[in-house]
């Protein structure tokens, strides 16, 4: 893992763009991977910040400028994903309807890609009824919901019980910093669901989804 958390969270939290980025190109020219800066740094950084504001000790508006100093560094460093060899394997990932926080879901599409699957970002928000049609027209192999913001599970659960009603076999993958303090166990709830805490565990149990043949 890269080193400079400490320094990249200090830098992120006072929106200092060109100090985070330096931070990033420090590590990769020390040959860290693109998932070692996602899990050493955007990861722990954003999980930190978010701590920071549930506990009303920055606000809504330091978030926001940290998320969006993320999302940009995500974006030139994205570019490699899609050249390299992908397997015959497709994961759809979104955000449930409600949830506007979309930096966890486009990390786990991005895993998904440096992992060889094709990935299908929908982003934030997306409306139930859209997520349905789309997952009817595309019959992915896996489908993976991303949640930030703990008031929204039901809204979650509403969905992730639409999707097993309407693909009773379709494997769904559910994370987000809004597990972090458990509830769970409703989604569990639910046949064929799995509750992921992060990255770290994604990758782990990433084969379990692979298609075989």
């Amino acid at each position: 893992m890269p080193d400079g958390l400490p320094a990249y969270l200090d830098a992120l939290l006072g929106g200092r763009r060109v100090e985070c980025m330096a931070i990033v190109e420090r590590a990769l020219a020390a040959n860290a991977r693109l998932r070692d800066v996602y899990l050493g740094l955007f990861q722990p950084a954003l999980y930190s910040v978010g701590d920071l504001w549930e506990r009303n000790r920055v606000t809504v508006a330091t978030e926001h400028l940290a998320t969006s100093i993320v999302e940009t560094q995500m974006s030139l460093l994205e570019a490699g994903l899609f050249d390299a060899p992908h397997k015959n394997a497709t994961a759809v990932v979104a955000c449930s309807a409600n949830e506007h926080h979309q930096i966890g879901g486009r990390m786990i599409a991005d895993a998904f890609e440096w992992n060889g699957w094709h990935a299908d970002f929908l982003g934030a928000n997306t409306p139930e009824d859209a997520l349905l049609a789309y997952l009817a027209d595309r019959t992915p192999n896996v489908v993976a919901l991303s949640l930030s913001v703990a008031f929204n599970i039901d809204r979650l659960l509403h969905t992730v019980e639409a999707i097993r009603i309407r693909f009773p076999s379709l494997p769904i993958l559910v994370g987000g910093q809004a597990f972090r303090w458990g509830r769970c166990a409703a989604v569990e709830a639910v046949p064929g669901v799995t509750v992921l805490a992060g990255l770290d565990e994604f990758e782990r149990r990433l084969p379990e989804w692979e298609p075989h043949g």
